[in-house]
């Protein structure tokens, strides 16, 4: 499991036009990929971390202020472009098996104190963020 975590003063995701999910930091926006052998079980490990990173402005965490995430899927993080000019998409999770997952991520970081926004799983959707610092790091579990 990995994910692409920014630290944001604003995000927001919108589908056919339409905001569906959108915070006002600080926080974090988390681009969040499944593959084939993820479980609920990474799911709450990657959650516990992201509430807890200490990435935010003074070191802060999540956890810490009570600051907010976005929360959107991204199967083209286990994207491969290694050889030719297209990616290929193999391991990444097919829908039914990353959904549950990334919702396992969320149900965790709700179940912890988090607010919680999302996207919805498999929209063609538009993200749109101010990262501060720029700050971002990938977590993989």
């Amino acid at each position: 499991m990995r994910a692409v975590v920014q630290r944001v003063a604003h995000a927001s995701v919108t589908v056919g036009g339409e905001t569906v999910g959108e915070i006002k930091g600080p926080g974090l926006l988390a681009l969040v990929g499944v593959t084939h052998t993820d479980t609920a079980s990474e799911a709450r490990r990657l959650a516990e971390k992201m509430w807890r990173l200490r990435i935010l402005d003074g070191e802060l965490s999540c956890s810490d202020i009570g600051a907010p995430l976005l929360v959107v899927s991204q199967f083209t993080l286990y994207g491969d472009a290694r050889k030719g000019r297209r990616p290929t998409w193999q391991a990444a999770a097919p829908g039914p098996v990353a959904e549950p997952v990334v919702d396992a991520v969320v149900d965790t970081l709700r179940g912890l104190g988090a607010h919680v926004e999302t996207g919805v799983f498999g929209a063609d959707m538009s993200v749109a963020l101010t990262n501060e610092g720029p700050f971002t790091v990938l977590l993989e579990v």
